[in-house]
């Protein structure tokens, strides 16, 4: 072990040596060839003023090391192999690099400033969408761009002119620059640190992440600079193979070789041509629910659809995402490779429930509190087909944590009128936070409603809640602003038109004191997922439904409550509400239960009965359902299939 250590030394030592000699010669090499200087500099300026352009974008900062140095050493490989060549032609070498990356330049820009996302080669494939847009979005494009181009081109003349004259000739000069180029750019992505290799939530936003995946434009020009992000995205889009397995290619053809209808029953078409609103609510588990701590959810749970039997489960790094991937594309996070759900943002999802209902002619758009680049919202949303992604943060500015209440959603007026268009149909995608931990009134949420339960108190002696107050006190602000969401339909004269699902993103996981939940649900297996899901519309009666259901049940269930016809095979899951709906849920271990019994490692472990027969079928469909979901996403089939 030690001569290991010392031989390893020995080789850093020798590595340091050889990069500090290769440091000066270059630098000795550009002090006495300072043209060469002026030639680095319209790459540079390229890559700068584009990522100061959007740096709206709260991530990575525009003076981290990476970005740069990934533009400094791109800059230098091009420099080097047009001073490969005679002044004559390496001139000109020169000048087409510098038209190529100031096209990118233009297009990165010209698109961030009408979409704010940058562009990526995904969208040439659909140009002829687009192409009607183009001279608007030029024409309304930040000034800025433009002028920061007009001093992009006078470097790039003034680093033309700069060729140097009498550069000693090197034949090998083309190697050493290639050479140097790879290990340095072969080391720059560890500057980014690690990597997480297990699915967390928090993955969207680890550089390292965003810079292998290479799935978020903007995340991705923020860690990689104009140049890397624009050579990167050529290669991951035209050249970078994906290893096809043929058995699970013949498995997907085989899956989706058959069209078919979504067979009517009873509920088809009750709601049809009315509006929607997904509510999709922060943490608030089924004991949270009653007629003293939620009277506006309790009344409309008790005049619904009620889905007894529901479960929100956890398949990956952020839970709440998940659900909303579930609800609006129909898949899950995979459970046999490690890739979160708001990582699929380039694939196609021409099933999504925007696109489902974009067709009958409804607006669509999502709103929350928070910031559209949290979990790549903004570029999810806009892929799945919404309108609009709108978060508060991204439109106000707020100094006392006024977002964190729910009620802001509804009482900022200007935010909460985009919800309702005027004269057409509409679906809003709601996003509640209130209940967020942390649950304590010294901070967060808790604390803030505790200040403005006790504002008219003139003295407060400071009361300490408990955890499980705390959750109450924050569930009752959601439950708040569902009232106000109500008078704000009867106000705008359209309560009667509209259809609200109700369900929640997860169970209350985020408890630090375990015991509350002990006390009002399972939790010694997967069943401790079981969560709230209604559907209701003004008059209605309720109507109890106890077969299990999950997220991957939503969608299925809405379209055929709307009257949508659809291919039940585009979906994982089915509608809740049809006649041949299988009772069942699974999780991301493969344990599965269908209000009977609950099996784990393919094994009954509550002692309930189900035939070897059932239980085999059942294991089969848990690992067929689950090898369609992961398939399709990871081969993004519905981009091939026809």
């Amino acid at each position: 072990m030690v001569k290991l250590m010392k031989k390893l030394r020995e080789i850093f030592i020798n590595i340091s040596k050889l990069i500090k000699k290769y440091f000066l010669l270059v630098s000795k090499f550009l002090l006495g060839n300072i043209g060469i200087i002026y030639m680095l500099l319209p790459f540079i300026a390229m890559d700068l003023i584009t990522r100061i352009l959007g740096s709206n974008i709260n991530f990575y900062q525009t003076y981290r090391f990476v970005p740069n140095f990934f533009t400094i050493i791109w800059a230098f490989l091009f420099v080097g192999i047009s001073l490969c060549f005679k002044r004559k032609i390496g001139r000109w070498v020169y000048l087409s690099f510098n038209i190529i990356f100031m096209i990118f330049y233009l297009l990165n820009n010209v698109y961030y400033s009408m979409t704010n996302n940058f562009f990526n080669f995904s969208l040439l494939e659909s140009t002829s969408e687009g192409s009607p847009y183009i001279i608007d979005a030029i024409k309304n494009c930040d000034i800025w761009v433009y002028l920061c181009f007009i001093l992009i081109i006078g470097l790039t003349i003034f680093g033309f002119k700069s060729f140097p004259k009498n550069l000693n000739t090197d034949k090998y000069r083309w190697a050493k620059v290639v050479i140097i180029f790879i290990a340095l750019h072969s080391v720059t992505p560890l500057f980014l640190g690690r990597a997480n290799s297990d699915l967390v939530w928090s993955t969207w936003k680890n550089p390292r992440n965003v810079y292998n995946l290479f799935n978020d434009s903007n995340k991705s020009m923020r860690v990689s600079g104009l140049l890397e992000y624009s050579v990167r995205g050529i290669y991951i889009t035209y050249f970078k193979g994906q290893d096809k397995n043929k058995d699970e290619l013949e498995f997907l053809q085989e899956v989706y070789q058959e069209k078919t209808i979504a067979q009517p029953n009873s509920y088809t078409g009750i709601f049809e041509g009315k509006n929607v609103i997904f509510l999709q609510l922060e943490g608030i588990d089924n004991w949270l629910i009653s007629k003293e701590t939620t009277p506006t959810l309790y009344k409309m749970m008790n005049n619904s659809i009620n889905f007894n039997n529901h479960y929100s489960f956890y398949t990956g790094g952020g839970s709440t995402f998940n659900s909303e991937f579930a609800v609006n594309a129909g898949f899950i996070s995979p459970l046999s490779y490690t890739q979160n759900a708001y990582s699929f943002n380039k694939n196609f999802f021409p099933y999504s429930m925007p696109n489902m209902f974009k067709n009958e002619g409804y607006a669509i758009n999502a709103f929350h509190m928070n910031y559209g680049e949290y979990y790549s919202r903004t570029i999810n949303y806009k892929n799945w087909g919404f309108d609009n992604y709108y978060g508060l943060l991204d439109m106000y500015e707020y100094k006392n944590y006024e977002y964190r209440l729910d009620r802001e959603l509804i009482e900022n007026t200007e935010f909460s009128n985009l919800m309702f268009p005027e004269d057409t149909k509409f679906i809003d995608y709601i996003i509640t936070y209130s209940s967020h931990l942390p649950f304590t009134n010294t901070k967060g949420v808790c604390k803030q409603l505790y200040d403005l339960d006790n504002a008219e108190n003139e003295v407060v002696e400071f009361m300490e809640m408990t955890e499980e107050e705390c959750v109450k006190r924050q569930v009752q602000e959601t439950d708040y602003m569902v009232s106000l969401l109500l008078s704000k339909l009867k106000e705008k004269k359209i309560l009667d038109e509209t259809v609200i699902v109700v369900f929640t993103d997860h169970y209350l996981y985020t408890l630090e004191d375990e015991s509350i939940l002990e006390k009002y649900k399972t939790t010694s297996n997967n069943l401790v997922n079981k969560t709230p899901f209604f559907i209701w519309s003004n008059g209605m009666k309720k109507v109890n439904f106890n077969k299990v259901t999950s997220q991957l049940s939503i969608l299925p269930t809405v379209l055929n409550l709307f009257g949508i016809s659809y291919d039940p095979n585009n979906y994982i899951g089915t509608d809740a509400l049809g006649k041949s709906y299988e009772s069942l849920v699974f999780f991301s271990d493969y344990s599965w239960y269908d209000g009977n019994v609950y099996v784990e490692d393919g094994e009954v472990t509550n002692k309930k009965k189900i035939s070897e027969s059932e239980l085999e079928r059942k294991n089969e469909l848990i690992n067929y359902l689950a090898r369609k979901n992961d398939l399709t996403l990871k081969y993004n089939y519905f981009k091939t299939k026809k």
